[in-house]
């Protein structure tokens, strides 16, 4: 699997001239651009739809609209994403947009500029980078899981992500501590409840069943995750927690940090045929998180040696 991470933005923009532009940088900076109408674009930001960021024109933001525009209103409903505005292409050096409208964006650019743009992207999305072999063994480990859970399904594994949003995908989630010497967060596997019933066809319509089943393969990852990846010789930092907010209204959660979320979405196959199954999973390290101390639990060539556990053919 390729471990180089990605995020989606939302584009909203009017002027077709741009676009080749604006898809150019999102490829060049692991973006991935996704376009909505200006009529539905508070339905896309109500849904499941995992985003990093919005970058919006100038044309569509409705600046000076009595507080009531385009950016303003993208901004209320989900205030964690960065938005970066593009400027109207007659805007003059001199054409300053009101200092209150202008705290809204995370960056301002022209199309014309817009490799400007790259410093605010890497800082506001991108700004929690993880290291490869995590990256791949958080896969790995998540694959082997469900296979050996769901024989039936073949299980395929989008290209890992980064989200700053805060939407709840599905009616179900599970959340579990993870505590190292390098982070300390929680992982969280969510999923429909449909789909669920779709993975585990032979257990009653009882949704304490499906959660149980959820919980398992939560349970599975943890276990391998934690004997791969944290090194249970090294003390664990006692520090303070954070409370976890949940608005079921909003389908919301918060863990109380602004830092981007890695995620990775598992989609699930059955060999006969049948709808695919979608699993969400999320790691959030709003804890603790220094990479640099990431290591993986795997014995040197030369341990297994020196233990006899190896010998030259």
């Amino acid at each position: 699997m390729d471990a180089a991470i990605t995020s989606k933005v939302l584009v909203l923009d009017k002027d077709a001239d741009c676009y080749g532009t604006i898809k150019s940088f999102c490829e060049r900076h692991n973006l991935v651009g996704l376009k909505a109408h200006e009529e539905h674009v508070m339905a896309v930001l109500r849904s499941n739809v995992d985003l990093g960021g919005v970058m919006l024109s100038e044309s569509l933001a409705g600046l000076g609209e009595s507080g009531r525009g385009l950016a303003r209103r993208i901004h209320e409903v989900r205030p964690e994403l960065p938005l970066f505005l593009r400027r109207r292409r007659e805007a003059g050096a001199d054409d300053r947009i009101d200092p209150r409208e202008a705290d809204l964006f995370s960056a301002i650019y022209r199309i014309e500029d817009i490799d400007a743009l790259a410093p605010a992207v890497a800082s506001s999305i991108f700004s929690q980078s993880y290291p490869n072999a995590l990256v791949r063994g958080i896969a790995e480990i998540s694959r082997m899981v469900l296979e050996s859970q769901f024989p039936s399904m073949t299980v395929e594994i989008d290209k890992p992500y980064l989200v700053r949003d805060r939407i709840i995908f599905g009616e179900v989630f599970t959340l579990i501590p993870l505590e190292s010497s390098w982070c300390r967060g929680y992982m969280m596997l969510q999923a429909e409840q449909r789909a669920l019933q779709t993975l585990v066809p032979g257990e009653t319509e009882d949704f304490r069943d499906l959660n149980n089943a959820l919980g398992e393969v939560t349970n599975l990852i943890w276990g391998w995750f934690k004997n791969r990846f944290i090194n249970q010789a090294q003390p664990i930092p006692q520090q303070s927690q954070v409370p976890i907010v949940i608005n079921h209204q909003h389908r919301y959660i918060s863990f109380g940090s602004d830092d981007p979320q890695l995620c990775f979405k598992y989609v699930l196959t059955g060999k006969d045929g049948g709808a695919p199954v979608a699993l969400l999973q999320r790691f959030i390290f709003n804890l603790s998180w220094s990479p640099e101390a990431f290591a993986e639990n795997q014995a040197s060539v030369e341990e297994l040696f020196e233990s006899g556990e190896l010998e030259l053919f």
